[in-house]
């Protein structure tokens, strides 16, 4: 069973940070690319960032571009969404994902279909 648990989400100021965590468990996390994907009150989920499955490629919305840093630790099994400079409009259930696919070629990354795993969410909300 892969379980995939979000943590670090919050209430923060407009221009403040949060860091969020994604705990993977049950599957071979280090061999799979990992993805955030948001979605806010009325909205569809969309794409926020992804990583490969060594590190060496990430992919952004740019919404987020040179606020929020996707990484990964493969020795933690652990996914990490540094996000800088929120804005109200970042207000949203944030999840992460596991990947089908190893890299992040073209656009791979931010096709809801290139993931077979979701975590349950964590509530992120910026007040202005």
């Amino acid at each position: 069973q892969v379980q995939l648990v979000e943590s670090g989400g919050g209430l923060v100021q407009s221009g403040g940070s949060l860091r969020l965590s994604c705990a993977v468990s049950g599957r071979t996390f280090s061999s799979y690319a990992m993805g955030w994907f948001r979605q806010a009150p009325g909205k569809e989920r969309e794409f926020v960032g992804g990583i490969s499955w060594s590190g060496d490629s990430t992919r952004y919305a740019d919404s987020v571009k040179g606020r929020f840093t996707i990484s990964r630790d493969n020795a933690k099994n652990t996914v990490y969404l540094q996000m800088n400079s929120l804005k109200p409009e970042d207000t949203a259930v944030y999840y992460c994902a596991h990947g089908r696919i190893q890299d992040c070629a073209g656009y791979r990354c931010y096709d809801e279909g290139s993931y077979a795993y979701w975590g349950q969410g964590t509530q992120v909300t910026v007040s202005s």
